[in-house]
């Protein structure tokens, strides 16, 4: 889902929004989102999940054209961990359903025998 699919989503779901009123919405939440983890701080939003910042060290990489040693610095970088409520609802839908295990499972059977 593209930012824009959001929009055209919420202006459908809240008839009485404007298109322009629901793009504002989005831009605003996703900018002070943006601020509060440049800032360094964290974000929870309960059900769905928390956003938060990774510090990667430094370490020593290689150039891939010469092997040469490349020193790679430190970088911040922004971690998503999904909530409970969020992994489950993901799983529930791509869990296999049982007849088609079954039937990958036969095969295999078969060529054991």
């Amino acid at each position: 889902m593209t930012r824009s699919d959001l929009v055209n989503q919420l202006a459908e779901r809240f008839g009485q929004l404007t298109h322009r009123d629901t793009e504002f919405a989005v831009k605003t939440i996703l900018d002070a989102m943006s601020d509060a983890l440049a800032r360094g701080h964290r974000i929870e939003i309960r059900g769905f999940g928390s956003f938060s910042i990774n510090r990667r060290p430094p370490r020593v990489g290689r150039n891939p054209r010469s092997g040469e040693q490349v020193i790679i610095p430190e970088k911040l970088v922004p971690h998503f961990k999904p909530g409970k409520a969020l992994r489950e609802a993901v799983d529930a839908r791509t869990a296999p359903e049982p007849d088609a295990a079954d039937k990958a499972a036969a095969p295999a059977d078969k060529a054991a025998a």
